[in-house]
């Protein structure tokens, strides 16, 4: 049979809606999103403010339930989860780039990392060496006894990338990732961000409002109105421009 040889998604969405009430009115958000996304793929989903991306991101993270359809993260119903199950299921095989970096003020770059390890219950020696070799990862091993205020933003953001990286997830979900830095900085974490999804054979799914930035990922989803309109396929045109 044919259909076997194709591999199995890490994420598929079948049908998914998401209507919101506004007094009278019922917005759809999501407005019946289909896509597949696969192992190793760094995939961006690109939309304007408004266009149903963070809704997307927050329904595929399981941080919010769908009003109709299926989300299936590896192999689990992320829509038949309560909230406890969906809370472990995040910590267990998620990892979370924010825009805001959300590093702790108090700690230092090592103790930001391990962070995330801390509520797994891991030993402090184990959290430290694994935190170690995630700032290695991500070129800062000068920078691991430095607060965030000593650190410049994108310096700050590849201590957000180590962090999640380091509980080893399946999928990293980034939402903006290099919303408040400089052009040349952006595209230095991007690249980072590729490089290292590359070599760890991870999943990135990001969100972004900005083309450009949405064009280092392998594959680019358009939304508008809660509808993808377009997918494009980054790795033919590079296959293409390579040749």
């Amino acid at each position: 049979m044919a259909m076997a040889q194709e591999k199995e998604p890490v994420i598929q969405v079948k049908n998914l809606y998401k209507i919101y009430r506004v007094g009278q009115n019922k917005v759809k958000a999501l407005n019946g999103v289909n896509l597949k996304i696969y192992k190793g793929e760094f995939c961006s989903i690109v939309g304007t403010s408004g266009s149903g991306k963070s809704t997307m991101l927050n329904m595929l993270a399981g941080l919010e339930k769908p009003t109709k359809g299926e989300i299936i993260v590896g192999g689990e119903h992320l829509e038949r989860m309560n909230e406890n199950q969906l809370v472990r299921f995040r910590r267990e095989h998620v990892g979370f780039i924010f825009q805001s970096f959300n590093l702790l003020g108090t700690l230092n770059a090592k103790e930001n990392v391990a962070l995330p390890l801390t509520f797994r219950g891991v030993s402090k020696k184990e959290r430290m060496e694994k935190a170690d070799k995630m700032l290695n990862l991500v070129g800062l091993p000068k920078h691991k006894t430095h607060k965030p205020n000593e650190m410049s933003g994108g310096q700050q953001q590849r201590v957000g990338v180590a962090r999640a990286l380091v509980v080893d997830p399946e999928i990293i979900f980034a939402d903006e990732p290099t919303g408040n830095l400089d052009s040349n900085t952006s595209a230095e974490v991007m690249e980072l961000m590729k490089k290292i999804v590359r070599e760890q054979n991870q999943t990135l799914v990001m969100v972004t409002h900005d083309n450009h930035l949405a064009s280092f990922a392998d594959r680019i989803f358009h939304i508008i109105d809660g509808k993808i309109v377009k997918i494009e396929d980054n790795r033919k045109n590079r296959e293409v421009e390579e040749a």
